[in-house]
C-alpha cells in the first residue's frame, strides 16, 4: 500500500524520507505488529561525539513536519548545531499503520500503545547506532511519547521537552476522542467508515477549529461567513488530504489509553513522574480544549526537575504551533534556551 504523505504546506520543510524495517514487534497489549517498518526524516549532522541528536515525536494524525517551525538556521533545533532525527508514529499513515500495513490492513492491523510507539523508536535509534540523545521533544502525543521516553529509558536522555502534553489522558481528551471517532464512523461498533464527505462536514471542524482553539481564538473571524469559508476550506481540504478512519481509530485509541504511570516497574502515575532524572520543559497555553493545561501545572509540580512556561496564545491546542508567528517565535526562544543549558 502508498505511503499517504500529505503535499508540503507552507513551513514545512522538505528533507529524503528513510525507511527502515525492524521485524516483528510484541506489542504491549499481547499481540504482535507484524513487518513494522518505520520512516523518518534528519536537518543536521551527527557531531564527533555523538551526543547532539534531538528525538523529534509527532503529534496524533500528524507527520514528521509537525515539529518544522522549531527548526532551521537561528531557531531551537538549529541544523548547524543538533542532528535532529524526526519519526512518524506508528498508525499516522507512514510508519507502520492500518493504511498502509500489507500484512495487517485497515481492520486488522492490532491495537498499539503510546509505549509501543516509544519502543519501536528506540529500536529503530538501536540500529542506527544512536545512544544517549541530547534531547526527547515533542507536542501533543508527540509530547506524551517524549514524557514516556522519560519514564522508560531515564539513562537515554539529557533533557524533555512536552508542549501541550498529558501523562495521564484526561477523561476530557477522551471524550473528545470519542467524538472525532463517531465522526469517521457510522456504527457503534466503529467498522464501517462514513462516506468521506460526510465525515469531513464533521470531522475536519470539529477538530480543528473546536478542539484545537478557543473562545477567545475564534473571534478572530470578522463574521459568520468568514467562520463558514473557513470551515468549508477545512472540509475540501481534508477530504482529499484527511485521516484514514482506521489510521486515526488506531492512534486515539493509543491516546485514550495511555497513562505513565502503568510503566513496568512504576506504581502509578506521579511515582512515574517523580522517578524522571532529565529536566524537563513543559509548555501549554492558559486554556486547551483538547489535553487540559492543567496537566501540564500538574506535571510541573511533581517531576523533580521541571520548568513550565505558559505559551500566551488565545490558540489552545494550536498554541503548539506555528499558526501564530508570535507563539512560534515564543517557543523558539524558550526551547533554544533550555537546550542551550
Amino acid at each position: 500500500m502508498a505511503l499517504r504523505h500529505p503535499p508540503l504546506a507552507p513551513g514545512w520543510i522538505d528533507r529524503p524520507h528513510h525507511s527502515a524495517a525492524i521485524g516483528d514487534l510484541p506489542l504491549e497489549g499481547g499481540g504482535v505488529l507484524r513487518d513494522c517498518r518505520l520512516v523518518w526524516v534528519e536537518h543536521g549532522e551527527r557531531n564527533a561525539a555523538g551526543d547532539n541528536t534531538v528525538l523529534v515525536c509527532c503529534a496524533i494524525g500528524a507527520t514528521h513536519h509537525r515539529l518544522d517551525f522549531l527548526i532551521g538556521a537561528g531557531r531551537a533545533l538549529d541544523p548547524r548545531r543538533w542532528h535532529v532525527i524526526a519519526i512518524d508514529a506508528l498508525g499516522n499513515g507512514l510508519s507502520s499503520s492500518p493504511s498502509c500495513s500489507r500484512a495487517q490492513p485497515g481492520r486488522a492491523f492490532p491495537a498499539i500503545t503510546i509505549r509501543d510507539m516509544v519502543e519501536s523508536q528506540r529500536r529503530l535509534l538501536d540500529s542506527l547506532g544512536i545512544g544517549r540523545l541530547r534531547a526527547v521533544a515533542g507536542a501533543s502525543m508527540g509530547g506524551m511519547q517524549a514524557l514516556q521516553w522519560a519514564v522508560s529509558h531515564p539513562d537515554r536522555m539529557e533533557r524533555i521537552v512536552a508542549m501541550t502534553a498529558m501523562a495521564r489522558t484526561s477523561r476530557w481528551s477522551q471524550l473528545m476522542n470519542e467524538l472525532s471517532r463517531r465522526m469517521l464512523f457510522e456504527d457503534p461498533e466503529l467498522m464501517r467508515p462514513r462516506e468521506s464527505r460526510a465525515a469531513m462536514r464533521l470531522w475536519a471542524p470539529f477538530t480543528q477549529l473546536v478542539v484545537a482553539s478557543t473562545p477567545q481564538g475564534a473571534e478572530r473571524f470578522a463574521d459568520a461567513a468568514a467562520m463558514a469559508a473557513e470551515i468549508s476550506a477545512l472540509e475540501e481540504r481534508f477530504l482529499r488530504h484527511g485521516p484514514d478512519p482506521w489510521d486515526w481509530l488506531c492512534q486515539t485509541r493509543a491516546y485514550d489509553a495511555h497513562d505513565v504511570g502503568t510503566t513496568p516497574g512504576h506504581a502509578g502515575t506521579e511515582e512515574a513522574l517523580r522517578a524522571i532524572a532529565a529536566p524537563t520543559l513543559l509548555a501549554a497555553p492558559a486554556l486547551d480544549l483538547y489535553n487540559p493545561a492543567g496537566a501540564s501545572r500538574d506535571m510541573a509540580g511533581t517531576i523533580p526537575r521541571a520548568e513550565l512556561v505558559e505559551i500566551p496564545s488565545d490558540r489552545g491546542h494550536r498554541a503548539a504551533t506555528d499558526a501564530r508567528p508570535e507563539d512560534a517565535r515564543f517557543l523558539n526562544d524558550a526551547i533554544g534556551r533550555f537546550l542551550a543549558q
